[in-house]
């Protein structure tokens, strides 16, 4: 059918569409990045696409295409041309071209004395957990997009050889849209990987193998690895894998990399396209019909040095892949010949150049899988999924963001609750190490070093490690479940409301266990406004290094509904983001037009092990964080408040008399106002190399203030019963609410602070450091002074 019958049909724009109905898309309009995004996603012209549903508060849609669940705005659906699903509409390019053949010059795979393969594929893939089979590595995955930020290094052995494998980030595609994608497409043309590792997932083979045909173009040897091959047999849907490879010209093996299927059978195939590399080989590529060929064949000759993705790119007017042609002496001819084929192929196809390279390369691989799949017939779709009816409960329009709530509440209680017992049984073995080493030890230097710099600054931050495992625990069971995608569609059009991408959510949701993932997991979100604007508002998220401050002061000071205090802590930190986010859209980083597009991954039974390996892995490093930072911070701090010495003088007159309690006494007047005294202060000062040093800090001063017969008591204890020079209580439930209000509020620690510069810059930090501490400050104090005259 001519386009010109394609105008008979009635159009309409998806955004009008009711739940429940099917049809299919006829043109994406608008022009742009997000334009390419939803081509790329395959809303391209003849794909069909279902209205899943609202999210609860009626923005963004859930749509289902290819396969694939997509969340889009009503604003991104309304630019979504569509028709009826049964109309005589011309399809999408689906007569199946083949390939074609390219010669490659054979090349040394040793060159660089490495062998280097790339692993590459969609969000949500199984790149990672085939990463971890392989190497033995323990990395992080996780059902969301984004998990993977940079790239991750590890080796293994096969056949005597050593080889480097490469996990990259998950990708769509390897244009500019998003920075991973970026990062992806320099990583391939800078270091030139041995052979590409395409990882897909096997129950969405047409829109995961849209990245396959770029990759194609690129002429590096690949073999495609076809990942949760299991859940494409449980489907019962066949695919001829022997014509599959044939039609696609790579070699393609089936996999399941959770538990090992098909790992060694695909490493080989890997080692096999390194092996046949070495000689002149013939690489197959997507053929995209007589025109477009031609002029690939004209233009390659004039930049030999790009390979035929690039060139293609450069015709489409890709302003990245046209800057590589720096330094070619005809880089001007191939400019102006570019455009000029440019616009005979939008005029011979009546279409721009995006749309139709897009097209033809879903059309090859449509009419790849007409041949080599056959679906189940009976195969479930729409509300008869595995996980729907669950789906339905967690986005019911009544009760989702109720149940987000509850699970938040659920998580903390079930942090201070759970972990209660173990703390207590920790916090008794260091008070008797404390005790055991203070009966038998000497008087002297070694002694208090030992007892009030190292058990009472380690010692305090020990005993919460079951609390920051319990977190991760349950953070991990959101990631894998798929719920952690879900909130955030839950939330978007709250997140809009003050500036930020509903994606934002998932960075601030990671934010709860460590800021430095959080601020790396900006890079999923496309614009850079947003990207700025969620990395400085991701400090007031309450990183686990706060936890045990929380956990102190809570146990000590309020003896009821502990959870809904912590709960409090971490809605103040939401609050403050919001607010800040507001002000920062209205002032400096005023609020563009952005886009809301984002797969919602399919809902998986999170693994014990997976659980157990994060949490363990977080626990380690929090451990090694013991051992270091937080070690060296207590001798430090030990130190300073140890010296000088002052024969005569009491345990509290010595603390207050040292290099330690003058400096305290400097900074008395900034925070008496908040109702901190001069150790509180010291403390939030040393808690800017890691927020748990704050809890070290108190620790070594107020076991150094401790009488003998008061040594053995328990950090908890000795705050409930410090007192000011007047007899009044030094703490109480409004100055340990103040407390962490600041410790929550003010600056992150210097690891956190890298982050925010490696991604944003010096001027950033800066910026963040001033902010951060006079919002703390700002809201302690108007708590402080408004509570205590109540």
């Amino acid at each position: 059918m001519s386009k010109d019958q394609n105008k008979n049909n009635i159009t309409r724009l998806l955004d009008n569409e009711p739940v429940g109905m099917t049809v299919q898309v006829v043109r994406v309009m608008g022009d742009g990045a997000f334009r390419q995004r939803l081509l790329e996603m395959g809303f391209v012209r003849g794909a069909q696409v279902t209205v899943l549903k609202n999210a609860p508060l009626k923005d963004p849609v859930e749509y289902m295409i290819m396969g694939s669940h997509i969340s889009l705005r009503h604003s991104e659906a309304a630019q979504v041309e569509v028709t009826d699903k049964d109309a005589e509409f011309c399809d999408m390019e689906d007569a199946f071209n083949g390939i074609i053949e390219t010669t490659v010059a054979g090349v040394d795979p040793m060159a660089d004395n490495v062998l280097r393969i790339a692993l590459i594929g969609n969000p949500n893939c199984g790149k990672t957990s085939l990463f971890n089979s392989v190497t033995g590595a323990k990395e992080k995955v996780g059902n969301y997009g984004g998990v993977t930020v940079d790239s991750k290094e590890g080796w293994f052995t096969i056949d005597g050889r050593k080889v480097q494998l490469v996990d990259l980030p998950g990708t769509y595609s390897l244009t500019e849209y998003t920075p991973e994608e970026m990062y992806v497409r320099t990583y391939i043309r800078d270091n030139h990987p041995d052979a590409i590792l395409n990882i897909v997932d096997a129950g969405n083979l047409e829109r995961n193998l849209y990245l396959t045909t770029q990759i194609m173009d690129m002429n590096i040897p690949m073999v495609v690895a076809l990942n949760m091959w299991d859940e494409l047999e449980k489907s019962g849907d066949h695919l001829d894998i022997e014509m599959m490879s044939r039609l696609l010209g790579a070699r393609m093996i089936p996999v399941t990399a959770y538990n090992g299927y098909g790992v060694k059978e695909v490493l080989k195939a890997a080692m096999d396209a390194i092996d046949e590399s070495e000689q002149e080989t013939m690489h197959h590529n997507v053929n995209y019909g007589a025109l477009i060929e031609d002029c690939l064949r004209e233009l390659a000759p004039m930049c030999p040095e790009l390979d035929r993705y690039t060139v293609l790119k450069i015709i489409e007017n890709d302003q990245h892949a046209i800057g590589l042609l720096e330094g070619n002496d005809n880089a001007e001819q191939v400019k102006a010949r570019a455009a000029e084929m440019r616009q005979r192929i939008e005029r011979d196809y009546n279409d721009d150049i995006v749309s139709i390279i897009t097209d033809l390369k879903y059309g090859f691989v449509r009419g790849a899988l007409a041949e080599a799949l056959t679906p189940n017939p009976d195969r479930a779709t729409g509300d008869t999924k595995p996980g729907y009816s669950l789906d339905r409960l967690l986005t019911n329009r009544w009760l989702a963001l109720p149940l987000l709530l509850v699970l938040m509440w659920l998580m903390f209680e079930a942090t201070f609750t759970l972990g209660a017992y173990p703390q207590g049984w920790i916090e008794q073995c260091v008070g008797w190490v404390g005790e055991w080493i203070g009966s038998t030890m000497p008087d002297g230097i070694l002694k208090d070093l030992i007892v009030d710099g190292i058990i009472g600054g380690v010692g305090g931050v020990l005993v919460f490690l079951p609390q920051i495992l319990i977190l991760f625990f349950f953070i991990s069971l959101l990631e894998d479940s798929g719920y952690m995608a879900r909130a955030a569609f839950i939330v978007d059009r709250i997140m809009h409301r003050v500036g930020l991408h509903g994606k934002s959510f998932i960075p601030y949701l990671i934010g709860f266990g460590c800021g430095v993932p959080a601020i790396m997991a900006t890079r999923t979100l496309e614009n850079r406004r947003d990207r700025l604007v969620t990395i400085l508002t991701i400090p007031f998220m309450s990183c686990s290094a706060r936890l045990p401050a929380y956990l102190l002061l809570v146990a000590a000071f309020f003896t009821a509904n502990q959870g809904l205090i912590l709960m409090s802590i971490y809605l103040v930190g939401i609050l403050v983001a919001a607010l800040t986010a507001i002000m920062m859209s209205k002032t400096f980083l005023k609020h563009d037009k952005t886009q809301f597009v984002m797969e919602l991954p399919p809902y998986r039974k999170p693994t014990a092990r997976n659980a157990t390996l994060h949490m363990w892995s977080k626990g380690k490093q929090y451990l090694q964080k013991m051992a270091t930072i937080i070690l060296a911070a207590s001798i430090i701090v030990w130190a300073l408040g140890y010296f000088p010495r002052h024969e005569g003088q009491t345990p509290q007159e010595q603390i207050e008399n040292s290099f330690m309690g003058q400096m305290g006494k400097a900074i008395e007047p900034a925070v008496a106002p908040l109702g901190f005294n001069w150790q509180m202060g010291v403390s939030v000062l040393t808690g800017a190399a890691a927020k748990e040093i704050v809890v070290s800090t108190m620790g070594v001063l107020y076991t150094g203030e401790a009488d003998a017969d008061e040594e053995s008591a328990s950090l908890k204890e000795k705050l409930q019963t410090a007192t000011n020079e007047d007899g009044t209580n030094v703490f109480n439930p409004v100055v340990a609410y103040s407390f962490m209000l600041f410790i929550l509020l003010y600056f992150p620690c210097i690891a956190a602070l890298a982050a925010i510069k490696r991604e944003a810059g010096w001027k950033w930090v800066a910026f963040e450091v001033v902010y951060t501490t006079g919002i703390a400050w700002f809201v302690s104090f108007i708590f402080y002074q408004i509570a205590i005259r109540l």
